[in-house]
């Protein structure tokens, strides 16, 4: 089979960023030694903690990236104080559930958070990875030309064909075009955008049609038919996560675990209650009890709620726990991650 040529590798098939713990060097190693290629998720990280995982991640002499969280420009407007305080008193119940005193917590709930990124696109200059991919926005021109110069293929999320012509205008060499029905944070770059359903086949097909870079599709993934469909569609290769979720090499918690494979929650939904951004969950309680209120305001609302959905996984409350999945979710099997990748490229 011929390597892909973005990746670098011989099945055309990613391991997909997962921040918040999901991701790991294990799983990375797994899904590469299969033939897939993988990425360290960024996202929340501490730099220094990003800069050792990278470093261990060359040592493994295995094909790899960095997905960094792209902060919202100074032009975004600004989060209203008065409605995060008023989501705060409506969620209070669930917090206090746990422990989680939210008077208490607010007023350190930050104005402004970057997640680092200046520092950890410096590291990435320093210490250079074959890829880096961009999540939550366009990345500024500048750091996208810092990184090629330093050596890293530069991938943008998008999610419309609007967002990968604007990609391609500032010097991406790739896109990592995502569906609707992925699981986990939507990657539109307007974070107040209605994400409504459809296929990542009909999404790739747009932005194929509307942009020469190559791409990495994302969104849907339950099976090698998938996989197929989106490489006839267009893409170069597919990206996978929720079907990683329950593997061996997986940091999902346990209470995460249970609840993809548990009856109770066959259905997701996107939602902004547990982040303030778009983001595919199972329906549990706390999004039932609440999409309807959450303002768009992230981070700000991931910073409330954090930890509370922390305290609810250590105490195994599925119902208030951001339980990210994509609509695949009931074919996340558990055993070796590599099993998964060996089994997506049946078919091809």
């Amino acid at each position: 089979m011929a390597r892909t040529t973005l990746l670098g590798t011989d099945l055309p098939l990613v391991a997909a960023p997962m921040a918040g713990g999901a991701t790991t060097l294990g799983l990375l190693a797994a899904t590469t030694d299969a033939g897939a290629f993988a990425f360290l998720a960024g996202g929340y990280q501490q730099p220094d903690t990003l800069a050792d995982q990278v470093r261990r991640a060359h040592r493994q002499d295995r094909p790899f990236g960095v997905n960094l969280f792209v902060p919202a420009p100074p032009s975004a407007p600004r989060p209203d104080p008065a409605a995060l305080a008023a989501y705060a008193r409506e969620i209070a119940p669930d917090a206090a559930a746990h422990g989680v005193d939210l008077d208490a917590l607010l007023p350190s709930v930050p104005v402004d958070d970057d997640d680092g990124w200046a520092a950890k696109v410096d590291l990435l200059l320093r210490d250079p990875v074959p890829v880096v991919s961009c999540t939550f926005g366009p990345p500024p021109a500048a750091d996208v030309a810092a990184l090629r110069a330093a050596g890293s293929a530069v991938l943008v999320t998008v999610t419309t064909p609007q967002e990968a012509a604007a990609a391609e205008e500032l010097g991406a060499d790739g896109l990592v075009v995502q569906g609707p029905r992925a699981g986990g944070h939507s990657g539109t770059w307007d974070p107040g955008r209605t994400v409504v359903d459809g296929t990542t086949e009909d999404v790739v097909a747009a932005v194929v049609a509307r942009t020469s870079l190559p791409v990495v599709a994302a969104g849907g993934v339950d099976g090698p038919a998938a996989v197929a469909r989106l490489l006839r569609a267009g893409a170069q290769a597919v990206a996978v996560g929720t079907l990683l979720l329950r593997t061996d090499e997986a940091g999902t918690s346990p209470t995460h675990r249970g609840a993809l494979a548990d009856p109770r929650y066959g259905a997701t939904a996107m939602t902004r209650a547990f982040t303030g951004r778009p983001a595919r969950a199972l329906v549990n309680g706390f999004l039932t009890r609440h999409d309807g209120h959450a303002p768009v305001a992230y981070p700000q609302v991931h910073h409330l709620t954090r930890e509370l959905r922390r305290r609810a996984a250590a105490a195994g409350d599925a119902e208030r726990l951001h339980l990210w999945a994509g609509t695949g979710h009931r074919h996340a099997a558990t055993g070796p991650a590599a099993d998964v990748v060996r089994a997506l490229a049946a078919d091809l």
